[in-house]
């Protein structure tokens, strides 16, 4: 948004920047920390929360600066308000510290990430948010939150997800019906695991597993799942269609992502909801695309004569995200504009458990692009009605019987840990938009 330098402009100029707390300091915290506190006026990161201080301090310092060890309320809200950058282990500490307009949360976790954003919410901040998996898990629910409190909720632009609704946006914007939004990717194989791809994660300073789980499909299916859930639209099939121009070779040449429409053209139609879906090997990478579609022969004329094409279908793709340096600009939308860049209006589509190995009983569920499970797009009606076990859900969890590889899982295979805010979320979640799942449903969050 081109409005957002001159908002910020006018904040720094002003004397009262936006003041910002971020949770988690990992690859994606560094990034944001560094945006801010080298390349923005009018935001200020004020605060970090993480659990490696270690990192929360690194985060600073990579700029010059040393901050302030708290352990505190009093002595956070003191830091804050004297323009002290101050790093804290409690993330609900930071995210119901006064001062603060929103909370930036950038840590990938489920149960951790929930509980501070929930703080955050009930205390009335704005939240900007890079955690796909949360989203794409309850997502919904703490959006319903958000609204009650009168508050933002959104993703995050620069990220692949934020980068399509954009584009969306503007696809409507000139009077055109999306009919697909899609990711490209470079490679898809659901058998990675943090050992395949512990040497690409050295090399670029990434945690393994996370890199795994761009490489197996977890990543891209939450991304596709929380653009289908702020759209209403809905995957072809379950695992999406995702046609590989590749044959199987990352290196060879890729091809135009507009040669793409003849794989999708049979599951386009403008009186259904729309579809997300990706493609591998294809360029602009790692770009992202929309495919909209107009029945008026006069704007076909006038595409035609743009160089799209003479339809009825079109492709408009934006051929970079740029993850966290467009945070800040998230930021600005939300608490200076009150525009999200990508909520979600209710679960269309969600991220099941499939087995990358055969499972034995008593096998735990540990990470996202782990050893024992991918994650995959299904609808939601699926999910439901054979009760698929959610991904997110899904983390920490021990199997009961054994699960054949590439089976999805069930709720009935395993048993959950007692006591998360996840799981009543999802129960929650389920009670409003659907229906409610095994156990007792009650607010997260009184």
């Amino acid at each position: 948004m081109i409005l957002v330098d001159t908002a910020l402009e006018r904040r720094r100029a002003e004397g009262r920047p936006i003041r910002i707390g971020m949770v988690g300091a990992g690859f994606q915290g560094h990034g944001i920390a560094l945006q801010i506190l080298k390349s923005v006026p009018g935001i200020q990161l004020c605060a970090i929360a993480a659990r490696s201080i270690g990192k929360a301090i690194s985060c600073y310092e990579q700029a010059g600066i040393r901050p302030e060890l708290v352990d505190s309320q009093a002595r956070l809200e003191r830091a804050i308000a004297e323009g002290r950058p101050a790093v804290t282990e409690d993330a609900e500490l930071l995210a119901q510290a006064s001062g603060l307009e929103a909370i930036v949360e950038v840590t990938g976790s489920i149960e951790y990430a929930a509980r501070a954003l929930l703080a955050a919410i009930r205390s009335g901040k704005h939240v900007v948010q890079m955690n796909a998996e949360l989203d794409g898990t309850v997502g919904p629910i703490l959006k319903r939150y958000a609204d009650e409190a009168g508050v933002i909720f959104t993703f995050s632009d620069g990220d692949q997800p934020g980068v399509q609704q954009n584009l969306l946006r503007f696809v409507r914007g000139i009077g055109l019906t999306p009919v697909l939004a899609g990711n490209i990717k470079g490679l898809h194989d659901p058998y990675r695991n943090p050992e395949t791809q512990a040497g690409f994660a050295a090399k670029w300073g990434q945690n393994a597993a996370m890199v795994a789980s761009f490489a197996d499909g977890t990543k891209i299916s939450f991304e596709q799942a929380i653009v289908a859930n702020a759209n209403g639209f809905r995957v072809a099939r379950r695992g999406m269609l995702g046609p590989d121009y590749s044959g199987g070779d990352p290196g060879c040449p890729l091809v135009p992502v507009e040669q793409c429409l003849p794989a999708f053209a049979d599951h386009l139609d403008p009186a259904r909801p729309g579809l997300v879906d990706y493609v591998v090997g294809m360029r602009p990478g790692p770009g992202v695309f929309v495919i909209g579609t107009t029945d008026d022969p006069k704007q076909r004329h006038y595409l035609n004569l743009y160089k799209l094409g003479e339809g009825p279908h079109y492709v408009f793709n934006t051929p970079y995200h740029l993850c966290h340096f467009e945070v800040p600009n998230s930021v600005a939308r939300a608490v200076l504009f009150g525009d999200a860049v990508l909520a979600p209006r209710e679960p269309s589509v969600g991220v099941i458990a499939m087995a990358k190995k055969e499972l034995a009983a008593g096998e735990v569920i540990e990470e996202f692009g782990g050893f024992e499970v991918y994650g995959v797009a299904e609808n939601m009606d699926v999910i439901r009605s054979e009760r698929l076990l959610p991904i997110g859900i899904g983390l920490g969890c021990t199997l009961t019987r054994a699960v054949g590889k590439d089976q999805p899982l069930t709720f009935d295979d395993v048993r959950t840990p007692e006591g998360r805010i996840v799981d009543r979320l999802y129960r929650e979640q389920e009670a409003m938009f659907g229906q409610a799942v095994a156990g007792q449903t009650q607010r997260a969050y009184a």
